[in-house]
């Protein structure tokens, strides 16, 4: 309702500036009227709702509209809405300004079904259709498709050297500005032969575009652009799971830093353990990543300067040599998961196993000193007691300390047989 209400303004005050005359009553209750007779009686007040249409559309950089919305959001006018507005959209329908996703030939199926579809467009078949229907669809204003997949294909070459590109399909999503949106780009751009729809059907089902970034229609789709895919998306899946151990680690060393504030050395000691394996997950990540970007980027470069049947020989060398297959990245993305997602089974194995990964109490105790110690040294207005045989810790004085404590806690790093401070 929120929403609804800060669009309603932000279009309100959008078309107040585009038509001055807006609140005069005479002329709203004129133009909010349904059409009658013939159509050179509403012509000119059909004109004025369809540009107001288009000039909102792009305002809102918008190309997907919602019938409901257009009428009952951008122009509800205290309450009231345009009788005639069904009416425009129907005749825009018919005049090729706007199309229905409906409409849209489906960009999976292959350029003979688009061929076949447009056919039939052409010889005005399935061109007719009724308010009721119309207001029941999601429209899509043509001008504005257009061009946004003009910009969306500005993007991809701002991004890339070569004469094509493939990227996921969730990455195509994301420019596009949502499954709805990319869906319709695409249809538009596999009609003007600009770019193609690939699948990988395997373990994972991978959803992908090659798009053409030059003036040239988008060659056939080639064993390469399939690796392509397979190595985007594995480095796309990777880095998303190196954001969420990122993410682990912050939330470990606040509460490490949490502890270390309260005195609870157990707790901290267990905190220690987990920012080790999360640190080991987070290696093992970025070494595979590392490579899946290495293997990547020798393929660019080898389709920039050579023939693409040079470029697939050299893919599929690289990949040989570096080692990557299926199998491994699979392996390694479920390790990964297995890790991040049960991460209170893990906590459990930790407090009922204390040594299993190699990490001693004592070693905590001696670095913890050392941490405090190092404290002390940082600030001579801050007393930071040293830790005591007892195992207490005071409390430390000063608005300085717990700023302190996080930069010394930020030198801590977890090795194979302490926790060891970093100079």
């Amino acid at each position: 309702m929120n929403t609804a209400s800060s669009s309603s303004r932000s279009v309100g005050e959008f078309i107040t500036k585009e038509v001055p005359d807006w609140d005069d009553e005479v002329k709203a209750s004129a133009r909010f009227k349904a059409f009658s007779g013939q159509r050179s009686d509403w012509d000119a007040k059909y004109e004025f709702w369809r540009d107001l249409i288009f000039k909102v559309a792009r305002h809102l950089g918008l190309f997907l509209i919602r019938p409901s919305e257009v009428k009952n959001i951008w122009f509800n006018r205290q309450g009231l809405t345009p009788l005639c507005l069904d009416h425009v959209l129907l005749e825009m329908y018919n005049a090729g300004d706007i199309g229905r996703s409906g409409d849209l030939a489906d960009p999976r199926s292959g350029r003979l079904s688009w061929i076949f579809r447009k056919l039939i467009h052409l010889g005005g078949l399935s061109r007719s259709s009724t308010p009721e229907n119309i207001v029941e669809d999601h429209l899509i204003l043509l001008a504005l498709l257009k061009d946004k997949a003009v910009e969306i294909v500005k993007v991809l070459s701002e991004n890339h050297w070569t004469s094509s590109c493939v990227i996921t399909m969730r990455k195509f999503q994301d420019i596009c500005g949502g499954s709805k949106e990319a869906y319709a780009v695409l249809s538009y751009l596999s009609g003007c032969r600009k770019a193609q729809y690939l699948e990988i059907n395997r373990k994972e089902f991978i959803e992908g575009v090659k798009v053409s970034l030059s003036p040239a229609a988008v060659s056939g789709i080639t064993s390469l652009d399939y690796d392509v895919l397979h190595l985007i998306w594995t480095a796309e899946k990777l880095q998303q799971q190196l954001d969420v151990i990122d993410q682990r680690c912050e939330t470990l060393r606040n509460s490490a830093l949490a502890s270390l504030k309260s005195g609870n050395k157990k707790v901290a000691l267990r905190h220690a353990r987990e920012l080790k394996l999360a640190s080991e997950s987070r290696e093992k990540c970025t070494t595979l990543l590392n490579r899946v970007e290495e293997v990547l980027k020798i393929i660019a470069d080898a389709e920039s300067s050579r023939k693409v049947s040079e470029a697939i020989q050299i893919g599929a060398r690289a990949i040989k040599e570096n080692s990557i297959s299926v199998e491994e990245v699979q392996h390694c993305l479920q390790e990964l998961d297995e890790s991040i997602d049960s991460q209170k089974q893990v906590e459990k194995v930790l407090e009922s196993t204390p040594s299993c990964t190699g990490i001693e109490d004592e070693d905590i105790e001696d670095e913890l000193s050392k941490l405090e110690l190092e404290v002390g040294r940082e600030s001579s207005q801050v007393a930071i007691p040293e830790v005591g045989l007892d195992g207490e810790v005071g409390e430390a004085e000063g608005p300085e300390s717990a700023a302190l404590l996080g930069d010394a806690l930020s030198k801590l790093r977890v090795t194979d047989g302490a926790v060891a401070v970093v100079e």
